[in-house]
């Protein structure tokens, strides 16, 4: 994340490094101690990795092809305590389509411990390849490596992503791969690559809306396409009725909320944001559905001037809006952001310092910062890190109108 001394003076190159630098080091030199104990639990009493141990699971159970057992968390047990046996009593929610655990094969037939650090490793090479990716996209930043570089490892979402040991770095892969194949104006290919989001169902609801609000026909038969063949590769492997009850699983997922989001000041969107700060449940309900239509019709009209704004603010849109309208949505997968900050502020930096538009990058340096105040949440009730990027979207849009009219007046003024 990196922008120009102006408008926002404060936030100079350096002062971007030095804070960045100041972050990485306390994040993972923690992390580092809390993980440097003898055995597969931390000093916090927790499992290494996380939720990596009930991918691990699922793998496990892949490996025996019982599909019936996927959404069993009983026989889940068992299969940890016979595998995992320190992990014993660690129980999670089965969520993930049939396909996951047919992902996650080759590392379960690997010890739990060689399995998290190859895991480890492969999140990693996601991660840092979409930024490089990126950023070599981004001219105006490319003088800024070293910047870059520091933000990149220190990013919060990036942290809690190798904390946990989730999957959200595919998730990553696969906008990452979207945006590229959308510049290049293949958008058959970038619907496929939407549709694989399938395993994340919910990380691809914005896009989906948005892409159907604009009549992208090209995107949409692509996405359906790959998300029925990745389901279709769960049924191949272990027969439809894994899929069936994946789905009765979602139907009644507001059931088990508790169990999903144990920790929700550690969630960043417009539905927990709401249910947090407003303690009856019907109002809260309301504004998430209003806030939520809101969001989306922001971000269609933004791709509805898909010639006039570039796409670099587009896709911001897009990515801020997806974490925003989530049904669920968890710190780790604030990861998905990591292309908005690049993209941004690149394109800050490529406008004139006269037409930058104001204060821009502290709105960026405030989207980056504030999912590390997340546990203030459980006494302020009041998630920032939702309002910061809520206005990012509004000032993406502001510039939108703007840029619409600007362009509207030209023959006017050009005719007296």
């Amino acid at each position: 994340m990196v922008t120009t001394p102006n408008p926002d003076r404060w936030l100079t190159a350096g002062r971007l490094r030095a804070h960045a630098m100041v972050i990485a080091l306390c994040l993972w030199s923690v992390y580092v101690w809390t993980l440097a104990t003898p055995g597969l639990r931390d000093r916090n009493g927790n499992v290494k990795g996380t939720d990596f141990l009930h991918l691990y699971t699922l793998g496990s159970l892949a490996l025996e092809r019982r599909g019936a057992d996927l959404y069993n968390m009983e026989a889940q047990d068992a299969v940890v305590a016979a595998r995992v046996p320190q992990a014993s009593g660690v129980r999670y929610l089965p969520l993930y389509p049939p396909q996951v655990a047919i992902f996650f094969m080759p590392l379960a037939a690997l010890s739990y411990s060689w399995a998290l650090a190859a895991w480890w490793a492969l999140s990693i090479a996601i991660y840092g390849l979409c930024c490089f990716k990126i950023w070599r996209a981004c001219p105006n930043l490319l003088d800024y490596r070293s910047v870059v570089a520091i933000a990149a490892i220190a990013f919060p979402g990036f942290f809690h992503l190798i904390a946990w040991g989730q999957t959200s770095a595919l998730a990553l892969a696969g906008f990452t791969l979207m945006f590229f194949l959308l510049r290049e104006q293949r958008d058959f290919a970038a619907g496929l690559v939407l549709g694989l989001l399938i395993f994340k169902p919910q990380l691809g609801l914005a896009a989906a809306i948005v892409f159907g609000g604009i009549g992208a026909w090209k995107i949409l038969p692509g996405a359906v396409f790959s998300a029925a063949a990745e389901l279709g590769v769960g049924v191949l492997y272990f027969g439809l009725a894994p899929v069936r009850q994946w789905i009765v699983t979602l139907e009644n997922v507001r059931s088990v909320l508790p169990w999903l989001e144990p920790r929700p000041y550690q969630t960043h969107s417009l539905r927990t944001f709401w249910f947090m700060l407003i303690a009856w449940h019907n109002l809260a309900l309301v504004l998430y559905i209003v806030s939520t239509l809101t969001i989306l019709a922001l971000t269609v009209a933004i791709w509805r001037h898909k010639p006039r704004i570039p796409l670099a603010l587009r896709y911001s849109a897009l990515l801020l809006a997806t974490v925003l309208v989530a049904p669920h949505l968890t710190v780790y997968d604030l990861v998905i952001l990591a292309p908005v900050f690049l993209l941004m502020a690149d394109w800050l930096l490529g406008q004139g310092e006269k037409s930058r538009p104001r204060s821009w990058g502290t709105l960026l340096y405030f989207i980056y910062v504030l999912p590390l105040l997340a546990p203030l949440v459980r006494w302020t009730h009041v998630q920032y890190s939702v309002i910061a990027m809520g206005a990012a979207v509004c000032v993406i849009y502001s510039r939108t109108r703007q840029s619409v009219n600007e362009k509207s007046a030209v023959p006017v003024a050009a005719a007296s």
